[in-house]
């Protein structure tokens, strides 16, 4: 169950409303959903593939991103947005800082099985915070966040936390798709 971000992207909804449908069990499917899709862009990769530097225009002022570098810079957001979800589920006050983020270090992925155990291992860890959740979460305690993410994705909750994971890496699946396309390629 790929979840339909449009609403979140269009500005028609905030994300704590937009999260009100799901439950925990929807959260993990879509989770699994997630990291398929990945896993099933970079499957068939080699080594030299997965640190290829792509010509990236979504890289901002670098020149580009590698898999590896996106595969790591996507995981760790969704972590850190699943680590938060448990916490606050559990009815605990979480300030936007410290950050519970830890990005592995890109420049030493340098194979396409650290990039494929990373996906697995991201993977684990999301259901790991997700199965840290109470049977019956706390979803009236909000996450402290910088009043430009408040104005653009509203107050977050323990469901909407998770999915601003979830949001934020499927919007990179556009990015990999290029850069495969053109590691695949051989394009530089």
């Amino acid at each position: 169950m790929l979840i339909d971000f449009t609403p979140i992207d269009n500005n028609a909804i905030k994300m704590l409303e937009f999260s009100q449908k799901f439950a925990v069990a929807d959260l993990e499917v879509a989770t699994k959903e997630s990291i398929e899709i990945i896993h099933d862009l970079i499957k068939d990769l080699n080594d030299e593939q997965v640190v290829f530097m792509a010509k990236d225009a979504a890289a901002g002022a670098e020149d580009g991103w590698s898999i590896a570098h996106l595969l790591m810079h996507a995981t760790a957001s969704a972590e850190e947005a699943a680590a938060v979800s448990s916490i606050l589920a559990r009815g605990i006050l979480y300030p936007f800082e410290p950050r519970l983020r830890y990005e592995t270090d890109w420049q030493t992925i340098t194979t396409a099985e650290q990039c494929l155990q990373r996906v697995k291992e991201s993977e684990r860890i999301r259901l790991g915070y997700l199965s840290a959740w109470p049977d019956t979460p706390q979803l009236n305690i909000y996450r402290g966040v910088p009043e430009p993410m408040i104005e653009r994705f509203g107050q977050l909750n323990a469901t909407a936390s998770y999915l601003l994971g979830l949001w934020h890496e499927q919007r990179h699946f556009d990015q990999l798709r290029e850069i495969v396309r053109q590691a695949t390629a051989g394009e530089g």
